[in-house]
């Protein structure tokens, strides 16, 4: 049966993954994120899983290497620095082509920065983040809910693509506590066979090998080739978005996690002016929805992109509009959160030109 709980982000996302039949465990203390190896520390091991803090992000991702090349169901979560250290193992797993879920919980930067709410790793989370072509699913969760839901998600996701699955999220939603509604999910019935997992050679099967070094360039060819080919799935299968308010919208706002909670606060303020504005949210990152951004950007008059960064996505943003209106945009960085009241004003100041055609590059963004 489902049940309902008031939780920390942090903790939901920590209850959803023993619920989704979480096997193991590894990570390493960074705040904000804390919490979730606090919490499954207490509550895995009675389910017979494993819970391990590993002397660094380094060593904690390279476990989650081995135990996902066994077969197990498992997960790390950090936050910024810390993921920034895993970026070496998550491009083997990558290549390996191995499934688990990994969180950043993000906080303002760069460097050691601040322990506030920040959107300062989306290039690093949809880029790639490591050497090689290689990509995440990336989910962005904008409430404590989505928190949880994501999980089961990301692990479906990524037993279905053999492939790493992040949830991007930040140090606000993982403090910040709402209600969570837990569904019923069975673990059991969601696992696939893994043939291909290193669990000790039986007589009847040749002995499994998983490696990300291919020495010869046409074997590496080849590696990249199937990776390739796996991530045009995805991209036609996996985009996930969220519209609101976008049926008579002649503004759109664009923002992800965190700032989308921002963004429909100030579509509020602003439909009492008169302003007719609505948004689009996406849930996946990367793969990231080009086609329907493309095709609201042909009834608004201009986008808005909100972001709590230096301007990050907005590039998702614009390569999706292909030029077709002009595309403002404010944000806040270092853990500095924006308001409802300062974007709307934002808007307001640009908005006439925009509307009159002026190109992005001539609005002051």
């Amino acid at each position: 049966m489902s049940e309902v709980k008031f939780m920390k982000g942090n903790e939901a996302l920590a209850e959803a993954a023993i619920r989704a039949g979480l096997d193991a465990y590894f990570g390493y203390p960074i705040t904000p994120q804390s919490e979730i190896l606090e919490y499954l520390a207490i509550h895995v091991p009675k389910r017979g899983g494993v819970v391990l803090q590993a002397e660094s992000e380094v060593a904690a991702i390279n476990m989650i290497y081995g135990a996902a090349g066994a077969g197990a169901r498992v997960m790390t979560t950090t936050s910024s620095p810390g993921f920034s250290l895993m970026q070496e193992g998550i491009s083997y797993i990558a290549s390996a082509q191995l499934p688990c879920l990994l969180a950043n919980i993000v906080r303002g930067g760069p460097g050691l920065g601040t322990i506030q709410p920040s959107q300062g790793d989306y290039f690093q989370a949809v880029k790639g983040g490591g050497h090689g072509d290689y990509h995440l699913i990336v989910l962005t969760p904008s409430t404590v809910q989505e928190m949880a839901d994501f999980v089961y998600l990301g692990f479906d996701l990524a037993d279905k693509y053999l492939t790493p699955v992040m949830i991007l999220t930040d140090g606000a939603l993982g403090q910040g506590m709402e209600k969570v509604t837990f569904p019923d999910y069975d673990p059991a019935k969601k696992k696939v066979a893994k043939p291909w997992a290193t669990t000790g050679k039986s007589p009847n099967r040749s002995k499994n090998v998983i490696t990300s070094l291919y020495l010869q360039p046409e074997k590496m060819e080849q590696i990249n080739e199937e990776l390739q080919a796996k991530y045009t799935k995805i991209r036609a299968n996996e985009v996930r978005w969220e519209e609101y308010l976008t049926e008579d919208a002649e503004v759109l706002f664009t923002a992800f996690g965190l700032g989308s909670r921002i963004a429909r606060k100030t579509i509020q303020l602003a439909r009492e002016k008169g302003i007719k504005a609505g948004l689009f949210r996406p849930k996946t990152v990367w793969p990231f929805p080009y086609q329907r951004l493309k095709e609201l950007a042909q009834q608004v008059d201009v986008i808005m992109d909100v972001e709590l960064n230096a301007g990050q996505m907005i590039e998702d943003v614009r390569l999706a509009v292909e030029g077709a209106v002009p595309v403002l945009f404010h944000g806040r960085m270092g853990g500095m959160i924006p308001t409802p009241e300062e974007v709307l004003e934002k808007l307001e100041a640009n908005l006439q030109p925009a509307q009159a055609g002026i190109s992005q590059q001539e609005v002051a963004l």
